[in-house]
C-alpha cells in the first residue's frame, strides 16, 4: 500500500512498473543495464481516488496521460534502478497530492469607480493625442 494521504492508499497492484534503458551519458553501463523506469498507473479506473480527484489528477497530467487514461512517469535521473523507482513513485504521490487540492471558486467583483473613472481619463487622454495626428488645414 503507498500512502497518499489518511484517507486515501494506493493498492500496488494499480502501479505497474517496467525497467527499460536509460538514454543519455553513462558509458558501457547505459548499454547493458536497464535503470530507467517507467511507471504506469491507470487514474481512469482506479478505485482509491474519487471521482473529482481523478479528473483533476487527468488533467494535471497533461502530456504524461494517454488517450486510455493511463498516466506513465518515466524516471531517469539515477544511476540504479532502485533511486529511479522510488524517484518515479515520488513524483507520482507528489502529482496525485497536488491533484487533491480542490481549485479555489473564482468570486467575481466588481471594478471600482476610482479605476473606472481612471479607465475612461486614459481612453480620453488617447484620443486626444490621436485627433491630433490629422492632417494640418490651413485657412
Amino acid at each position: 500500500m503507498i500512502r497518499i494521504n489518511d484517507e486515501i492508499a494506493l493498492d500496488d497492484s494499480e502501479i505497474e512498473e517496467s525497467f527499460i534503458r536509460a538514454s543519455g551519458p553513462g558509458g558501457q553501463n547505459v548499454n547493458k543495464v536497464s535503470s530507467a523506469v517507467q511507471l504506469r498507473f491507470d487514474a481512469r479506473r482506479s478505485r482509491a481516488l474519487p471521482d473529482a480527484v481523478a479528473v483533476r489528477l487527468m488533467r494535471l497530467a497533461g502530456s504524461k496521460l494517454t488517450q486510455d487514461g493511463v498516466i506513465v512517469i518515466t524516471a531517469q535521473r539515477f544511476r540504479d534502478q532502485t533511486r529511479n523507482r522510488a524517484d518515479a513513485l515520488e513524483r507520482l504521490v507528489a502529482l496525485i497530492q497536488e491533484a487533491l487540492v480542490p481549485p479555489t471558486p473564482r468570486r467575481a467583483t466588481r471594478p471600482t469607480l476610482a479605476s473606472k473613472k481612471r479607465r475612461l481619463e486614459g481612453k480620453a487622454k488617447r484620443s486626444g493625442v490621436k485627433a491630433m495626428r490629422g492632417s494640418v488645414k490651413l485657412d
